[in-house]
């Protein structure tokens, strides 16, 4: 079992920046990729980013490229998700994932979200 707690979540004005981190324990946190999604009000939950294992490969979604950047720090078993020039479109809750199995259809693990408001 992973359990994975994000923070970092709240209220910024539009070109501001947030950082999201997301906390893993239980099994071992180098064995999983990690991922970043969004669940806007209205929306189904979308793919926003994802890390290898090791933190050698990363991915992001075409809408935060160059605005978004996710990393890990496989010693604090935290994966991050920084966020600058933020606009109301990313106003969302997000989520971290987990999977051991190259599948974000269906991760094997969820947070629970944290909340990100833009405000124009």
């Amino acid at each position: 079992q992973v359990q994975l707690v994000e923070s970092g979540g709240g209220l910024v004005q539009a070109g501001g920046s947030l950082r999201l981190s997301c906390a893993a324990s239980g099994r071992t946190f180098s064995n999983y990729a990690m991922g970043w999604f969004r669940q806007a009000p209205g929306l189904e939950r979308a793919f926003v980013a994802d890390i290898s294992r090791n933190g050698g490969n990363t991915y992001h979604r075409n809408s935060v490229k160059g605005r978004f950047t996710i990393s890990r720090d496989n010693a604090k078993n935290t994966v991050y998700l920084q966020m600058n020039s933020l606009n109301p479109e990313d106003t969302a809750v997000y989520y971290c994932a987990a999977t051991n199995r190259g599948d974000w259809v269906r991760p094997d693990y969820w947070g629970q979200g944290t909340q990100v408001t833009v405000s124009s």
